[in-house]
């Protein structure tokens, strides 16, 4: 039997830790990089944080401490929604959109080296497999 899942997590661990040391300069969490990460692909660097957090895969909690890090170093900013007074939106400031740029771009370099060996294809059953798992989860 082939455990997918250890297998996932020993390369989310590996290349989280990669990141972390090639981006050793912001001093970021990999909690952080993937919170920076995740409202830079969001339209606009802006998010609400029940979105942010499904997207990065944070409860709520452990999201509030990042995103409270974050803000203290300038990064991103809260406010309210414009159409919905109770939610809360978070959105990437112009130190933040620079650093989540730098964070997007050290992953797509690490990802293309990653892949730079498979054969044409993979990259797309890969991101299918890790689809099917979120969805299982679910």
């Amino acid at each position: 039997m082939v455990f997918l899942l250890l297998d996932l997590q020993r390369a989310t661990h590996a290349t989280l830790q990669r990141l972390t040391t090639d981006l050793a300069d912001l001093r970021l969490a990999p909690s952080e990089l993937n919170a920076l990460a995740n409202l830079a692909r969001h339209p606009g660097g802006a998010s609400t944080v029940s979105e942010l957090g499904a997207a990065a895969g944070t409860r709520p909690t452990t999201l509030t401490g990042i995103l409270d890090r974050l803000e203290q170093r300038g990064l991103l900013a809260r406010g309210p929604h414009e159409h919905d007074r109770r939610t809360v939106v978070v959105r990437l400031t112009p130190d933040g959109s620079a650093t989540a740029a730098r964070v997007l771009a050290a992953m797509a370099d690490l990802e293309r080296r990653a892949l730079a060996s498979l054969p044409p294809g993979a990259a797309d059953d890969v991101a299918a497999v890790l689809q099917a798992l979120t969805e299982a989860a679910r």
